[in-house]
């Protein structure tokens, strides 16, 4: 418990510098042009750095959406094109993006009791103390600067989980001190079977189809 109290102390002050200005939906909505072709198409698949469905962003947590935009545009989260639009937004861009997507999707909420995970995942959740962070569910985190989990594509969950284990690649990688020793612990084959397990439970995130074209 001291343990997983420490990990959530961490965090929160990790991320606790984030600030959210006053969201506007609707405005938000006028902003999001460069990010439909991708995220507005179920199913889509980003090629880089490796094959992956490219995440549910609608019912995400609209701090979590800032948060991570935010280490985009500081190149904390390295990705060539994800920075590009980062850096394009101002903060208040980010916020109302954030805003929209938060209530894009209007699924049930996730319940607090879940599947539980086969034995040798559960072990793989217990070491990295993830529910500590996550929410038991794992779409109830401690802090809306976390992400839902829950019913996130796997193959994505596999990639993000793998990239805070990258260093010294100038287009690959996640810096944040907390995840990066969190993942270290585990073979990718067990972030696999991490990310798999947590990709098959009920979810509050989606995909919701959207044309180029408005």
């Amino acid at each position: 418990m001291k343990k997983l109290l420490q990990i959530s102390l961490a965090l929160a002050t990790a991320f606790g510098a984030i600030t959210v200005q006053a969201q506007d939906v609707k405005a938000g909505e006028k902003k999001i042009a460069m990010c439909i072709g991708c995220h507005g198409i179920p199913g889509y698949q980003a090629s880089f750095p490796e094959v992956h469905k490219v995440p549910m962003i609608a019912g995400q947590n609209a701090k979590y959406i800032v948060s991570a935009l935010q280490a985009y545009a500081k190149g904390d989260r390295k990705h060539p094109t994800m920075r590009g639009i980062a850096t394009s937004l101002s903060e208040q861009d980010m916020n109302d993006v954030a805003a929209f997507y938060e209530q894009q999707a209007k699924l049930p909420a996730v319940p607090e009791a879940i599947p539980a995970a086969p034995a040798n995942v559960a072990e793989l959740l217990t070491k990295g103390a993830c529910v500590s962070c996550h929410g038991a569910n794992f779409s109830k985190p401690i802090d809306p600067s976390y992400p839902k989990l829950a019913g996130q594509h796997a193959d994505y969950l596999t990639v993000a989980l793998k990239a805070y284990k990258t260093e010294k690649n100038n287009n690959v990688g996640r810096s944040n001190g907390v995840m990066a020793g969190q993942v270290k612990q585990f073979s990718n084959a067990e972030l696999k079977a991490i990310a798999s397990y947590i990709g098959s439970l009920p979810t509050e995130l989606a995909t919701v189809p959207q044309g180029k074209f408005r």
